[in-house]
């Protein structure tokens, strides 16, 4: 799924460089910063960002609305939850970092 979402930006040319698009791909864990606030808050801002549905419903926006931002940024949303799902990182659970919806990661696995 990381792949094909990829290979589907190479498809929109929004004329950025290449290491802009690097950047980008990685710019979801920004919403890591949820936890400074509390678990429940990080919780909720690592998912939002890192769900493919929300990630579908972008790009699916932009598909509608004819706009290869959104499109792009639908797309990129799912190819880094993608490729988080190959590391082993889940949707988080509210009471720590380290639960997710595909078990235990880090030193508590």
């Amino acid at each position: 799924m990381a792949a094909t979402a990829i290979f589907l930006l190479t498809k929109i040319d929004l004329g950025i460089p290449v290491w802009l698009w690097i950047f980008l791909f990685f710019s979801p864990d920004i919403s890591m910063l949820g936890y400074a606030v509390n678990t429940k808050a990080g919780a909720f801002t690592y998912n939002l960002f890192h769900h493919k549905g929300v990630a579908i419903a972008v790009a699916a926006a932009g598909f509608f609305l004819n706009n290869n931002l959104l499109i792009a940024a639908g797309l990129l949303l799912f190819a880094h939850s993608s490729f988080d799902r190959i590391l082993g990182y889940g949707l988080k659970y509210p009471d720590s970092f380290q639960h997710t919806h595909l078990g235990m990661i880090g030193k508590n696995k």
